[in-house]
């Protein structure tokens, strides 16, 4: 059963954007932080009667250690929906709604534009960044998958990108809901639509904030890149995977390359090229070119992207206690700009 609390709301900040509200809830006499995706539940005001989710909170996850609104019973009670609309999203949940899907009825394939699949959503700021500093001007879409969060009015990140135009479009498929600017049955349909229709003139596909892990070889929301990068190979695509790597995660099987990126590398069912910092060595480098991946060296400016002021942590360190996540990001950045020079 779903952990169901009432509460009173004691604080509400301005939601960001309109989209995704900060809040202090009164529950059973504890104050607890909750936040409320507006889109879905309405504002919320202090003195509001609602019911939250109180479970990620009990459980003290890291990237989820809140309760979540899932209803407010003083004023969220009066929602219409959206005219016109009919595909559900969060179908057959108590949070299902209509969204009007951005798939077209034309398909052309092969798309010849380079997407890149990450399995992060620490990757997108770096790649973003790195591309509009190679390639100013280059319309850099993202499209949200699963993996990670799934309310696309939660990241702060894509807030920033969008206001510095290093991302023109924000969509999100699958089950992830509240693209700012769409909503996609599938991530195929969103590569699709964004690429061949919006004129984007190279994709990211990656999942929201924080990400579901077991420690298992499967079970975490890193596999997601495998299921993005065989959509960008599908529509004919030059398709990049950003290489999740660190020095600093004390797991050892994240160390070098991690064992989400040596994963997905296993399982393609065609070669991608995975983008690596100058220098840059491990030994799952060569197990890569021997599936047919390209392992390829590109620059990746930390000094600039720390200056950039953008997010430089990643799973509680900073940028200068985990270099290698950061400089694979950057360095995939740096080669998909140069993807977009070729393919003009």
């Amino acid at each position: 059963m779903l952990k169901l609390r009432r509460g009173v709301v004691a604080l509400a900040d301005d939601p960001a954007d309109g989209a995704w509200q900060q809040l202090t809830v009164d529950v059973g006499g504890e104050r607890r932080p909750a936040v409320a995706d507006v889109a879905l539940v309405g504002p919320c005001a202090s003195g509001d009667e609602v019911v939250v989710n109180v479970e990620a909170r009990d459980l003290a996850l890291g990237s989820g250690g809140f309760d979540v609104v899932h209803v407010n019973l003083t004023s969220g009670l009066a929602g219409e929906g959206v005219p016109g609309a009919h595909v559900m999203k969060l179908n057959y949940t108590s949070l299902q709604h209509a969204v009007l899907p951005v798939e077209g009825e034309t398909l052309s394939v092969p798309l010849r534009k380079p997407a890149a699949a990450f399995p992060l959503h620490g990757h997108l700021a770096p790649v973003a960044w790195a591309i509009g500093q190679a390639r100013p001007g280059t319309r850099v879409g993202y499209v949200q998958t699963a993996g990670g969060a799934l309310p696309g009015a939660m990241s702060a990140t894509v807030r920033e990108l969008r206001a510095r135009g290093l991302l023109v479009e924000h969509v999100t498929a699958g089950p992830a809901f509240g693209g700012a600017d769409g909503e996609a049955i599938t991530t195929a349909g969103a590569l699709h639509d964004g690429l061949a229709e919006r004129g984007w003139d190279v994709a990211l596909a990656g999942p929201g904030p924080g990400i579901l892990g077991s420690g298992s070889a499967l079970g975490h929301g890193g596999v997601v890149a495998l299921d993005s990068a065989h959509a960008a190979l599908a529509l004919g695509c030059a398709t990049v995977l950003v290489a999740r790597m660190s020095s600093g995660d004390p797991r050892l099987r994240h160390q070098g390359l991690s064992h989400h990126t040596r994963t997905v590398l296993e399982l393609l069912l065609a070669p991608v090229t995975l983008p690596v910092a100058f220098g840059a060595s491990d030994p799952a480098f060569a197990a890569a070119r021997e599936r047919g991946h390209r392992v390829h060296e590109a620059h990746a400016d930390l000094a600039g992207y720390r200056a950039s002021g953008l997010p430089a942590r990643t799973m509680g360190r900073e940028l200068e206690q985990d270099e290698p996540f950061f400089a694979a990001a950057l360095a995939a950045g740096t080669t998909l700009a140069a993807m977009v020079e070729e393919t003009r």
